[in-house]
């Protein structure tokens, strides 16, 4: 099983002809709303991937809360450790442009009173992978990594959005996965000199036993595991938008591994499942389901 602790919210989407700058108003036609939150993303994408899921977080008891679990729901994932506090659901406000490059604001609202008693109620084994991201409280991510890794299951970080992870939380932490830019927040939290993602990547797994994954966009994967060095292009696709590419990358990686694939397999599904979120718009609307992922991920292999 894949248990998911992480953000719940809202997304209000809004298209543009251009991101603003600081201080600069644009308009957008109008908006749509759509479920979200890194963490009922990268839940709901290990569940479209195949994999029993498990959803701990946090909601308000307002209009919003039924919305945002509403996919999640009718895909199958347990949501029966999100709590449902008197704070305000969780929001994102997005612009998306043209070219499907966006801006991204969090409001945390109940996320940031979010707590993993309900994970540790569950009964935890070897088997099972913790899917962590940076939307909660930091000192819940860590008792749920610490609960997690006492009961022998591996442990994702998604170190999104950036910030500089606690020394006892990478202590209990399996696998990383970051962006560019969080991969340079990493090494400067670590004080290395690193610049280029795969340096920090192989140096991590070196010194700290942490695998680490790099996703660089349309160039795709670098990452580093037990010392092997994995690099892998991604899918052609025209792009949409880009919004939940990187949790669909994520979830239908952790449910490749949890599944029994190796590191590299499950690279390739998370690149597919990835590439796809891109080319509809929307977050958990653009998640794609395992089908079209191991298809996409066996034709990238022939073309490669």
């Amino acid at each position: 099983m894949i248990v998911v602790f992480g953000s719940i919210n809202i997304d209000l989407v809004t298209p543009v002809e251009r991101l603003p700058g600081a201080g600069e108003t644009v308009l957008g036609p109008g908006y749509a709303i759509h479920p979200g939150g890194k963490g009922a993303n990268q839940a709901l994408a290990a569940r479209r991937a195949g994999a029993d899921v498990a959803l701990v977080g946090a909601v308000g008891r307002d209009g919003f809360a039924e919305t945002a679990l509403a996919l999640l729901a009718a895909d199958g994932v347990d949501l029966s450790g999100v709590a449902r506090l008197d704070e305000p659901t969780g929001a994102a406000f997005i612009a998306i442009d043209r070219d499907g490059a966006n801006q991204i604001i969090v409001a945390a609202g109940a996320n940031a009173a979010a707590e993993p008693d309900a994970l540790r109620r569950m009964p935890l084994g070897a088997k099972d992978v913790l899917l962590l991201q940076c939307e909660v409280p930091a000192a819940a991510n860590l008792a749920a990594a610490q609960a997690m890794k006492a009961a022998g299951g591996r442990v994702i970080l998604n170190l999104a959005p950036a910030e500089a992870p606690a020394a006892a939380l990478l202590s209990s932490v399996h696998i990383m996965i970051v962006n560019e830019h969080e991969a340079l927040v990493l090494a400067q939290a670590l004080g290395w000199p690193e610049r280029d993602p795969e340096a920090t990547a192989q140096r991590l797994d070196a010194e700290r036993g942490i695998a680490m994954v790099a996703t660089l966009g349309a160039a795709g994967v670098v990452a580093w595991q037990g010392g092997t060095r994995h690099r892998l292009p991604a899918p052609q696709v025209t792009v949409v938008d880009t919004v939940a590419a990187g949790d669909s990358f994520t979830g239908a990686f952790a449910a490749a591994l949890a599944a029994g694939s190796d590191f590299a397999q499950a690279l390739r599904h998370g690149l597919a499942a990835g590439s796809l979120a891109c080319t509809r718009p929307g977050a958990q609307p653009s998640i794609p389901y395992g089908a079209e992922i191991t298809a996409l991920a066996a034709e990238s292999d022939r073309t490669q």
